[in-house]
């Protein structure tokens, strides 16, 4: 018996031996991979150690396992995250597959300072190779663009032009060379549009200064003979700031269109324009509407809109106030539509001059309709030069509203914008010229048709005609004709008895070169 409690006793010390070193392992085991220290002494630590115990937790949760360690050392210590710099975000172009270009991804300033000629080229060439892409002119900018071409010979075609900020024209002469006849040209473009809030400055006072009396001067002007002789041809211009150097006798259009199909202008203004404000030449569908052109009613030449060789334009809902013709349309123009427009300061509305230097002008199928003109020198008007031919028919002037005009119906075939102009036979041949439902106030004369001696006009009518004269400071006229044949649908107020009824005897039909 005492041996087999001897026994036991020995058993039962081993298995306690057994226990104890089990427990004594685990402990150890414990401080290694997933042992945490207290709060108390894990920021000395840290500190001593150099263990970040966040990026430890964030290898843990990731998967990344750390080597084994010896029971007595602590892990090795992970070195800190380098904080990365991130760099200020630079404009850079769009990727592939936008369809948007922003002049300022392009390097624009848009200080009004800093030439962003460039910018806009380069903006522009991007758009150009994307269909229906939209180049935008943000709003709150001011930029300093220099003379440029936006090229369409290579583009694609919808192509939009965004305009919410401002465009002004460089008053330094260098800029400007030895003159050019355009500021922004548009050439060869299918489908463009121009629209937006924003507004194109030429900057044009500087140019008035310069050269107000060396300008053609409206003949329609020598009909006009104030009262007492007050009435200044040239009133002075405003005052130039910022130039450097004489600027070029050769003044620029502010827009032009040139060689374009279905093209579009609206929403935006044009404002002093140094010549004329906006033009299409040689263009075929045009649309311009809810749009403004704003100059001073002195300043030389400055047309609204100018037409040349187009057709198939539509002009509507639109204010032009300028120094010159509102609307001006020219040779080569045929289906031209004018509506709700409000006119003044300015010209008025005109067709020509045509004819100048002997050439060959063809104008038909225009109609001007539903017009405002407040304060200008002309209302509706033809003009050509003598010694031209061609021919102007199918015109219809309409619901024409005139306040204080000086010369609300006008057909000149004398017309002359130099000092003298030599008497010739040819001219341009004009028939089919509609006036219905023109009202208002007149403050010179309410009719002046002068027509050519070799090819009187024909086939003049007028309807529902009612001027009343607002005397003022100009000498007044009755209604004065020459040479003009057509018929009175009713009576005018005042009468305009100098009209001829029918046909001229003996009048000579066009002669081949002269048909359109």
């Amino acid at each position: 018996m005492r041996g087999f409690g001897f026994r036991t006793l020995t058993f039962m010390l081993f298995i306690v031996f057994l226990v104890w070193s089990a427990s004594f392992d685990t402990c150890i085991a414990r401080r290694g991979k997933h042992w945490r220290p207290s709060r108390s002494n894990s920021a000395s630590l840290a500190k001593k150690k150099g263990k970040s115990h966040g990026n430890s937790h964030h290898r843990h949760h990731h998967g990344v396992s750390k080597p084994k360690t010896p029971p007595h050392k602590a892990p090795a210590p992970l070195p800190p995250a380098p904080k990365e710099k991130k760099p200020k975000p630079k404009p850079s172009p769009p990727q592939n597959g936008s369809t948007t270009f922003n002049v300022l991804d392009f390097g624009a300033k848009g200080n009004g300072k800093s030439d962003d000629t460039k910018a806009f080229q380069a903006a522009w060439a991007a758009a150009c190779k994307v269909a229906a892409s939209m180049l935008t002119v943000p709003a709150e900018y001011v930029f300093l663009v220099g003379p440029i071409s936006f090229s369409g010979q290579y583009c694609k075609a919808n192509i939009v032009f965004q305009l919410d900020g401002t465009i002004i024209a460089p008053t330094n002469s260098n800029a400007w060379g030895k003159g050019l006849l355009q500021w922004l040209e548009f050439t060869k473009l299918v489908g463009t549009t121009i629209q937006g809030k924003g507004t194109i400055d030429g900057s044009g006072s500087v140019w008035w200064q310069d050269y107000p009396f060396e300008d053609p001067i409206d003949n329609e002007s020598e009909l006009v003979i104030p009262l007492n002789n007050t009435v200044q041809q040239h009133p002075p211009m405003p005052i130039r700031n910022e130039l450097k150097g004489k600027m070029p006798s050769v003044k620029p259009t502010a827009l032009r269109f040139y060689g374009s199909f279905n093209v579009t202008v609206t929403g935006i203004t044009i404002q002093n324009s140094p010549q004329c404000h906006l033009k299409f030449d040689n263009c075929a569908g045009v649309l311009v509407h809810d749009m403004r052109v704003s100059s001073p009613g002195d300043s030389p030449n400055t047309d609204g809109i100018h037409l040349q060789n187009s057709k198939d334009v539509l002009i509507h809902s639109t204010d032009l106030a300028c120094g010159d013709d509102c609307v001006s349309i020219q040779t080569g123009c045929t289906n031209v539509y004018i509506h709700n427009v409000n006119c003044g300061p300015g010209h008025g509305i005109s067709i020509g001059s045509l004819g100048k230097d002997d050439t060959k002008a063809c104008v038909s199928n225009i109609t001007v309709r539903d017009v405002v003109m407040h304060g200008t020198m002309t209302g509706v008007r033809i003009k050509t030069w003598q010694g031209g031919s061609g021919s102007v028919q199918g015109v219809l002037f309409s619901n024409i509203q005139v306040s204080e005009v000086q010369l609300p119906i006008v057909i000149d075939q004398f017309y002359c914008d130099k000092s003298k102009c030599k008497n010739q036979t040819s001219a341009v041949a004009l028939s089919g010229i509609t006036y219905e439902k023109i009202r208002g106030t007149y403050t010179v004369k309410p009719v002046h048709f002068a027509c050519s001696d070799a090819l009187p006009c024909i086939d003049v009518s007028l309807t529902t005609i009612e001027l009343k004269p607002l005397q003022e400071k100009y000498h007044l006229y009755d209604p004065f004709c020459w040479q003009t044949f057509g018929e009175l649908k009713t009576p005018t107020t005042p009468p305009i008895s100098c009209l001829q009824t029918g046909k001229p005897s003996g009048n000579h039909p066009q002669k081949d070169y002269d048909t359109c």
